[in-house]
């Protein structure tokens, strides 16, 4: 089984490292800050739409392309984006919230992962999900 997203929007900013910190019980205790809920609720919204009929239940690849907007920039459409925010910290609240809509049952299974980011005049999310066969 293969999936293929594209998904129209400017993509987050804030990622997984716009995590808070509180002490409860002389503990520290980790949270999403309003910003980083607010960006987890953005991606649930659009991959709802797309959560397979059955959750993979193997080792998947996992493509992913940012396309991050170039208007008013002097970027060109497919040049690589090498400003924050990095692709580890986007891909973490991305493979969450797949996780949570039961795209497989957990993110541990992404066995081989592609992140890139460019610049691009249609901005957006480009994700492909496919089963990697031993």
């Amino acid at each position: 089984m293969t999936i293929e997203i594209f998904m129209p929007m400017h993509p987050p900013t804030v990622t997984h490292h716009d995590k808070k910190m509180a002490v409860k019980n002389g503990k520290p205790i980790m949270y999403d800050s309003t910003e980083l809920k607010a960006t987890k609720s953005k991606l649930t919204a659009y991959l709802a739409k797309y959560i397979p009929e059955r959750p993979y239940m193997g080792a998947v690849r996992l493509i992913v392309k940012w396309c991050f907007d170039n208007t008013g920039t002097k970027h060109r459409d497919g040049e690589p984006k090498t400003t924050k925010p990095d692709t580890d910290n986007l891909e973490k609240a991305l493979k969450d919230c797949m996780t949570r809509l039961h795209f497989w049952k957990d993110d541990a299974q992404v066995a081989s992962e592609v992140s890139e980011k460019f610049w691009s005049s249609v901005p957006g999310v480009y994700i492909r999900i496919e089963e990697m066969q031993c």
